[in-house]
């Protein structure tokens, strides 16, 4: 009795040739695979990263004082909404490279403490406009839409308002009265009150 089953019988049925189609076939497919995934990678990590733009950007003392206007980027590696910003950063620099520095300063070096200061850094991203002689102009902080900030960046190469930043240091009008008023007691007297 011969008990050959049919899946052997299927093997022995299946050139020599055969079996090597197949496997150059498999094997082609696995190289363009494999290709397929190093170009993915590839283009992954060459896209924008924000030590890269860091690395690229104008130092904050030269831009203070080459008399041109100044983007400067308060940011840190770990910020999402930086690094979500960073390719369209990267484009408006090339687009205004010959304009405006873009100077980029990161809130986990504590070199730039005193900087993080005085534009009251307290969220990032945290973007400040600088005219040509590096006085502030305006600031925005958060995540801003890359036509927002292609228009910011155009009023500032132009010389122009900023229509989408938020004025620095601007601040509701009040003024506190120097001496309470003849009908209230002060507080800080101890003398006696009239109780009429």
């Amino acid at each position: 009795m011969n008990m050959d089953s049919p899946v052997t019988s299927l093997e022995k049925s299946e050139t020599t040739p055969g079996k090597r189609v197949r496997n150059f076939l498999i094997a082609i497919v696995a190289i363009a695979l494999s290709v397929a995934l190093l170009l993915g990678l590839r283009t992954e990590t060459t896209s924008t990263s924000l030590p890269k733009l860091a690395e690229l950007s104008t130092p904050l003392e030269v831009a203070i004082a080459n008399g041109k206007p100044s983007l400067v980027e308060f940011y840190a590696d770990w910020c999402t909404v930086c690094q979500k910003m960073a390719p369209g950063i990267a484009e408006l620099e090339k687009q205004y490279a010959d304009k405006l520095n873009f100077v980029m300063l990161n809130v986990d070096n504590t070199k730039w403490l005193p900087e993080m200061l005085k534009y009251r850094v307290d969220g990032i991203p945290h973007f400040v406009f600088l005219g040509e002689n590096g006085e502030t102009i305006a600031q925005a902080i958060g995540d801003q839409p890359r036509v927002i900030m292609a228009s910011n960046l155009e009023a500032l190469a132009t010389g122009s308002s900023l229509p989408y930043a938020q004025t620095s240091g601007q601040v509701s009008k009040f003024s506190t009265p120097v001496a309470p008023a003849a009908s209230q007691a002060d507080p800080r007297s101890h003398g006696s009150q009239n109780d009429s």
